[in-house]
């Protein structure tokens, strides 16, 4: 299976070829960025799929993040992941940012609950716990940092994702501490093109998943004016 994976959730804009039967990447780049995904995206695609030597039409499938993540980030991935999808009559499938921060960490004989944090601001942070081979713990939400620290119940974790940092700072000191503290930016394409393979395109829609509004919000002078009743 050829897939396609783009990722702009977060502080990068990313894209690579997976394919399956070889079992490795065949062409991949990625930029650091908080901005500029929209310019950055369709000429990184168009590079990625040149080093792969593909056309769109040879792909099986299109994997995008979801989120959570930056607003605009990931309106501009999925709008190209759809569009190509439709161009090229192929299949697209949505992976959460989270899922890909926690993929390289999950394993069978896992025994250290994993952590995906991701900074929300304003002392907030969206966040997932799972087991080590991957069952649920905490389903994805948005909660205080003091919050998230509640976790440590669970015992000894490993954390990723952006947030990872801030949250081993906030760590409970009569907890067990974190095995081990990963804070990427951004997941690693490859692995949002292997979670692309293995989920089902019925169960992993291309939709947005935010958590919450967003902080810009129009102001009163924006908003129509009401009528006065006649």
């Amino acid at each position: 299976m050829l897939i396609l994976a783009i990722d702009t959730a977060l502080d990068a804009c990313s894209a690579g070829v997976l394919d399956t039967e070889a079992g490795a990447m065949v062409a991949h780049e990625s930029q650091a960025m908080k901005r500029g995904h929209a310019e950055a995206l369709m000429p990184l695609i168009a590079r990625v799929m040149q080093q792969a030597a593909l056309a769109f039409t040879a792909l099986d499938r299109i994997a995008v993040t979801t989120g959570p993540g930056s607003f605009t980030g990931l309106r501009v991935g999925l709008s190209a992941a759809r569009g190509i999808a439709l161009a090229a009559e192929k299949p697209v499938v949505g992976l959460t940012t989270l899922s890909a921060y926690a993929a390289p960490h999950v394993s069978e004989s896992g025994t250290h609950p994993l952590i995906s944090a991701i900074d929300a601001r304003h002392d907030h942070v969206y966040m997932q716990a799972v087991s080590g081979n991957g069952t649920t713990l905490l389903r994805p939400r948005v909660v205080p940092v003091d919050e998230a620290c509640e976790a440590a119940r669970f015992g000894a974790p490993i954390i990723v994702g952006n947030a990872a940092k801030i949250l081993a700072d906030r760590w409970p000191r009569d907890a067990e501490p974190p095995l081990l503290v990963d804070p990427q930016p951004a997941p690693d394409i490859a692995w949002v093109a292997w979670l692309g393979a293995a989920v089902a395109p019925e169960n992993a829609p291309a939709r947005p998943l935010y958590l919450r509004a967003p902080d810009a919000k129009p102001s009163a002078s924006a908003l129509p004016r009401a009528v006065p009743a006649s």
